[in-house]
């Protein structure tokens, strides 16, 4: 796997405890750090995936925000995923969600992490269907 780039140390045991292959990678100017079979909530169609986070100038001062994820992910019942839009990194198209924190859910320096950020976006798998109830067909 390529390490392009030094994570924090918090972030590298995170990550190695994972027990995921991760890497960091440059593209198109952009720091990128990837997981790869990252497990995704039930009521998609894959079961794990690669997620890409972008790693911003100033981080871990500077916010983590979305995701990227490969191969793009679907609703099992076919409903539409909002706000979701195609991003070239590393030669494939992975889908972005554009999802935020919140000023109920701010960056807090000192505290949030690459572990907090993608609790988050577990949280946002388990969300696209609770904001959308009962919508999982059987």
């Amino acid at each position: 796997m390529r390490k392009n780039f030094q994570l924090p140390d918090e972030d590298v045991i995170f990550l190695d405890e994972l027990g995921s292959d991760w890497e960091t990678i440059n593209d198109q100017g952009m720091q990128w750090v990837i997981i790869h079979d990252y497990p995704v909530a039930f009521g998609y169609n894959h079961q794990k995936i690669s997620v890409a986070i972008k790693i911003e100038t100033g981080y871990p001062r500077t916010p983590l925000d979305m995701a990227y994820f490969y191969p793009s992910l679907q609703r099992l019942d076919g409903k539409a995923i909002n706000a979701t839009c195609s991003q070239p990194i590393d030669g494939k198209q992975y889908q972005r969600w554009s999802r935020h924190r919140t000023s109920q859910n701010p960056w807090r320096e000192g505290v949030d992490d690459l572990s907090t950020h993608l609790a988050l976006v577990s949280f946002w798998f388990e969300q696209e269907f609770i904001k959308r109830a009962n919508e999982i067909a059987a």
